[in-house]
């Protein structure tokens, strides 16, 4: 990776990457359920408000690192502990992220290859199915799970292969105005076929009688989870920005997108749920079992449905970009590897491990791995539960405590008032904070 010249091709280009990183299948049908769930526009309130205290100042820093030493994570914490004469076991942030994005890659391949697989299932609807049998089929079938979760992460590597601009680059200016015509497709066809005032009703007229501690718990989770931090991603984009583009104000327009998205998504199917009287859900069993069943019986539901699967493989595989794209530069910028070698050497390595991910939903379906976890949640409480966790929390030490404040003040710019207002946070609120969640996540 050459350090001095590489950069993406425009400002918005950092956005677009960044707001895919953080768009995924848990945004998209988490985000609404917990919405709705705990107190409505009281939740939307809380997490807004945990985006603002928790997510804001920690992209921020992972942004500025990236951007000042314009590394992979883990030669970026290695420079900046240098430069500001701290330990150079700072570096371990970088590889703890780098290890969760291949973690979680191998299930969430596993999850996006079931909705590759339900793109033509739903085209090919006919009158009423049994979406529970239908679904049973899917994951029944150990072959079937692992042809699509090979086709994903072939997808992912291939992208990630042909290079930040050629590859990466490329496919998030197409991949992220589709995803966001798609959304409004499917918000208008909530519109004309489900109850939307019901659903408007649900997700933001505020409930505070329905808000209680676990409400702030899983606000601070959806507001740190959602925005793609602790695992190195952020501050691997970060490294291929423009030196003049603005921190604050991109951090800003990347977090407002990521939560606009997560609306929309509840406005898209919430009314549909609600109209056939379906008890919301999370998960994929509302979207793989419930939503299915509807769109069988809707007007051209076999086209809504396959432009809504798609919807989902769009914003899967945005994010896994983001998953392989630090392990890989961080092999191509030592040499050990070139680009193309190193991105499929490490999706595999990913594919590899979510054999056991897959062969969870079947074969290994009584086996427990973690306390009476499968693989699969054994994998995700690993990478989600404890490495994000711990890579937020010590980017938040390190930004605050250990980086020189001269070099945090001369990258991130802006007044006095703000820069004194991000330090604020990042040393006395974000990594408490955190550290909530993770304990939250454990117990």
């Amino acid at each position: 990776m050459n350090k001095e010249t590489l950069t993406w091709v425009g400002k918005w280009t950092f956005i677009l990457a960044a707001a895919g990183s953080a768009v995924g299948l848990g945004n998209i049908w988490g985000f609404p359920y917990k919405a709705g769930t705990n107190g409505g526009g009281a939740f939307v309130l809380i997490y807004l408000g945990c985006i603002l205290i928790i997510g804001l100042p920690i992209m921020i820093s992972e942004i500025m690192l990236g951007k000042r030493y314009r590394g992979s994570p883990v030669s970026t914490m290695k420079d900046a502990a240098t430069e500001s004469a701290s330990s150079s076991n700072w570096q371990a942030i970088g590889w703890g992220g780098l290890i969760a994005g291949v973690v979680i890659l191998s299930f969430y391949s596993v999850l996006a290859g079931i909705c590759l697989n339900y793109i033509f299932i739903s085209l090919g609807l006919e009158g009423e199915i049994d979406s529970i049998a239908k679904f049973q089929q899917v994951t029944s079938s150990p072959l079937q799970l692992l042809l699509w979760h090979t086709i994903f992460i072939l997808i992912t590597a291939w992208i990630i292969a042909a290079g930040v601009i050629s590859g990466i680059e490329r496919m998030v200016k197409l991949l992220m105005p589709m995803l966001f015509i798609l959304m409004i497709i499917m918000v208008i066809n909530a519109f004309i076929n489900g109850n939307f005032s019901q659903a408007f009703s649900f997700l933001f007229s505020p409930d505070f009688s329905a808000v209680t501690a676990n409400t702030y718990l899983s606000a601070m989770g959806q507001a740190f989870f959602s925005l793609s931090l602790g695992m190195g991603a952020i501050m691997c984009y970060g490294a291929y920005m423009s030196p003049d583009q603005e921190i604050y104000e991109s951090s800003a327009i990347v977090a407002g997108l990521d939560t606009l998205i997560a609306m929309l998504a509840g406005l898209a199917i919430f009314p549909i749920i609600f109209a056939y009287g379906v008890e919301p859900n999370s998960g994929p069993g509302l979207v793989f079992i419930s939503l299915l069943s509807i769109f069988a019986d809707l007007p051209f539901g076999n086209i809504i449905g396959g432009l809504f699967f798609l919807l989902l493989s769009i914003a899967a595989l945005s994010s896994s970009i983001s998953l392989l794209e630090p392990s890989v530069a961080y092999f191509a910028e030592k040499n050990i590897l070139s680009r193309p070698i190193a991105s499929f050497m490490l999706a595999g390595i990913a594919w590899f491990i979510g054999l056991g991910s897959l062969l969870s939903f079947n074969v290994w379906s009584e086996y427990t791995f973690i306390g009476s976890r499968n693989f699969l949640d054994s994998m995700d409480l690993l990478a989600n539960q404890f490495l994000l966790p711990l890579g937020g929390l010590f980017v938040a030490i390190f930004a605050g405590w250990k980086l020189n404040p001269s070099i945090a003040k001369a990258e991130l710019g802006g007044s006095e008032f703000v820069f004194r207002l991000w330090q604020f946070f990042i040393r006395f609120i974000s990594p408490v904070l955190v550290f909530g969640i993770f304990i939250f996540q454990l117990i």
